[in-house]
């Protein structure tokens, strides 16, 4: 072709052939070659091309340098707070320690029922004194089934008006105070 075998021209790809290769040799080095002859001489040289090698010196690339950070600060986390021990002179428990059946119950309270049983949702006089008093019509009593019972069994969960939770499993001997 004419025109390129001109000395500008031949000029102009040798530059750009140079150019290429130390591009390739400062990438393919990871930036950091001191030198790119090495690996840039054995192409050009099969090329036919003379090696000059102070045009193939490189000098490292300036690397940012990497900056002190610091973690993160640690996000306050709401912590519940601790359920106490004993409440209303009863021991405290959680809805996660009542059996199954009683965890039913509860779920089928806060439905509003159906309840299984006609008894269920009926006022729990408190008349062995075991609960806080209060004035008649406070408390209700709902049946924990009992498995193997015949009848409605001894399991009851009792509620008080203003939310209240207490179960016993020996038809109100002892209870315990439910509080989620």
């Amino acid at each position: 072709m004419p025109g390129l075998s001109s000395p500008s021209a031949l000029a102009w790809t040798r530059r750009a052939s140079l150019l290429l290769l130390l591009l390739v040799a400062v990438v393919g080095c990871g930036g950091g070659a001191t030198t790119a002859a090495p690996a840039v001489a054995p192409t050009l040289a099969a090329i036919g091309q003379p090696i000059d090698d102070s045009a193939l010196a490189v000098t490292p690339a300036a690397r940012p340098r990497p900056t002190a950070t610091r973690p993160p600060a640690p996000t306050a986390t709401k912590v519940p707070p601790a359920r106490p021990q004993t409440m209303d002179g009863l021991k405290v428990v959680s809805p996660n320690d009542l059996p199954p059946e009683g965890r039913k119950t509860l779920s089928l309270i806060q439905k509003g029922g159906p309840f299984p049983y006609t008894r269920d949702g009926i006022t729990f006089e408190n008349r062995e004194g075991r609960l806080p008093r209060k004035a008649s019509g406070y408390y209700r009593e709902y049946t924990v089934d009992t498995p193997g019972s015949p009848d409605r069994g001894a399991r009851r969960i009792i509620t008080g008006q203003n939310g209240e939770i207490y179960y016993t499993d020996n038809h109100y001997d002892t209870f315990v105070r439910v509080i989620p």
